[in-house]
């Protein structure tokens, strides 16, 4: 059961929701675009989190700054790296010593942008990243990313530009691509699930 809890990220109140696994490790998970109405009850969201948690893992969703309780604005995706970094620390506090990194569309790309040695994570999941929306910076190297998954018909996060990127990104990540999904995933969330399910947790 998720029970409600709070952190600060450069002075501001951030609101979120832990599940606690007795399970080794945990997940922060990050949400779609504040300004189109992404928040952390997202069903994406709720997906990635709902498998960690069959696991028996701990898993932390939380709102972005200026997002439903938490504090402060939008910040462009630059606070937002902030609040990444202080979810992941915050969990770690909570004994968490193992913390995989995911996100779903403006999520995964604040991930992409955070220091994976300065938050200290295990691995990072991609879900969606919205590469025909929002530029990724240049030459950037994800030496955590392991895995991506998108929807065939996804407008936002194109399977032929992600399989572009995906060297660059990190050469051993692993692409799969839902047939028939859009960005949204709806009617498609079962397939998400069972693809992180394989391989997160079998391989």
């Amino acid at each position: 059961m998720e029970k409600k809890v709070e952190f600060k990220s450069e002075g501001f109140r951030i609101q979120g929701l832990i599940s606690r696994g007795t399970g080794p490790g945990g997940i922060v998970i990050t949400h779609p675009h504040p300004q189109f109405g992404g928040d952390m009850y997202n069903p994406v969201v709720e997906s990635i989190g709902s498998v960690y948690q069959r696991k028996n893992r701990t898993t932390l969703r939380f709102n972005f700054r200026g997002v439903g309780a938490s504090e402060g604005r939008y910040s462009e995706g630059v606070g937002e790296r902030e609040d990444v970094l202080t979810a992941v620390a915050w969990l770690r506090q909570e004994g968490i010593d193992r913390i995989d990194l995911a996100g779903y569309s403006f999520g995964a790309w604040v991930n992409a942008h955070v220091d994976g040695r300065a938050a200290a994570i295990d691995r990072m999941i991609m879900v969606s990243p919205p590469v025909a929306f929002i530029k990724f910076e240049e030459g950037l190297r994800l030496p955590r990313l392991e895995l991506v998954v998108g929807g065939s018909r996804d407008e936002i996060a194109p399977p032929g530009v992600i399989r572009g990127l995906l060297p660059q990104w990190n050469a051993d990540a692993r692409f799969e691509e839902i047939q028939g999904a859009d960005h949204f995933y709806f009617g498609y969330f079962e397939q998400l699930e069972a693809i992180l399910e394989k391989y997160v947790f079998e391989r």
